[in-house]
């Protein structure tokens, strides 16, 4: 059966909506304090695979089964990508990177489990979801791309010639980075450990606060300069205008949400809020840097 570009696109969104999904459900397993829920792996319990006779450990299986489905979504953008005609190598090679990937985040679950949440384990969890959540991004941006002529590959180099622009964007997808690495060190130094005898990292949260806070000023500060630069340039501001705009109203909010939940003891609801948000302002800084550089891929591979 022939695989249509729009229909292998439909796979590719479902699969990057599963993956934001996933990182959302893993989250409330912490948050809950269901992280031990399930104290065994890959079995729930040592008597049972599955286990949902209480509320810590149905959140904690529920998170587990979807897993299953993430796996089978990323999977069949592998498959898809095999029967589109002509094939493209952009959009297997990134499929198979999220199916290796969903694969490492099993075995790294695992070692959640069995150190008994360490938060070093905790750390790698998450941010291998937010490397997986940016191949199916791109992934989407790439099947977004219909390739009309044979051996011409979608190539996103840039067309903006400001060298301090292109400076300034990657930057601020540098210091977007540092803000969301930092963010789970709070996490990891807080107490949402995920269950209430897990190990903290043992930072002082008011200096960790101070980096993480930093790190998003500094990105702030970035994005500033970004607009003034990006004003001056009619090309600039087609490209990348609104993708800033988006970009700044996500990470205003999350600044406000971060010391609101900071000030108010950290409370589950807001912090929840705020995991979600984080991986929003990352991809919103990944969209400002892929528009910034998609207007050179050749019009022959555009639908």
């Amino acid at each position: 059966m022939r695989v249509t570009h729009r229909g292998y696109l439909r796979a590719t969104q479902v699969g990057f909506l599963a993956l934001y999904a996933i990182i959302i459900t893993g989250s409330l397993v912490r948050l809950t304090g269901s992280g031990l829920g399930c104290a065994d792996w890959p079995k729930c319990s040592e008597s049972k695979f599955v286990d949902v006779s209480t509320g810590h450990a149905a959140i904690e299986q529920i998170n587990r089964l979807f897993t299953g489905f993430v796996a089978a979504a990323v999977i069949a953008c592998v498959l898809l990508s095999l029967r589109l005609m002509p094939r493209r190598r952009d959009l297997i090679g990134m499929s198979v990177v999220l199916v290796v990937g969903v694969l490492a985040q099993v075995l790294i679950g695992a070692v959640v489990v069995l150190t008994g949440l360490n938060p070093y384990s905790n750390i790698a969890h998450f941010i291998v979801s937010i490397f997986l959540i940016s191949v199916a991004y791109m992934l989407v941006q790439h099947a977004k791309i219909f390739r009309t002529v044979e051996n011409t590959e979608p190539r996103g180099e840039p067309v903006i010639s400001d060298l301090r622009l292109q400076t300034l964007i990657k930057g601020l997808l540098f210091t977007t980075g540092c803000a969301v690495v930092t963010g789970t060190i709070v996490t990891g130094s807080g107490p949402h450990a995920g269950d209430e005898n897990a190990v903290r990292i043992g930072l002082a949260m008011t200096s960790i606060v101070k980096v993480h806070s930093a790190a998003v000023w500094l990105t702030v500060l970035i994005l500033l300069f970004t607009f003034i630069t990006v004003r001056k340039s009619r090309i600039a501001r087609d490209l990348v205008g609104q993708p800033l705009v988006i970009f700044t109203i996500v990470l205003g909010f999350q600044a406000i949400l971060g010391y609101s939940q900071y000030f108010l003891g950290v409370p589950v609801l807001l912090v929840a809020i705020h995991v979600a948000l984080s991986v929003l302002v990352w991809l919103g800084a990944l969209n400002v840097y892929w528009n910034s550089r998609l207007s050179a891929i050749p019009k022959s591979v555009l639908d």
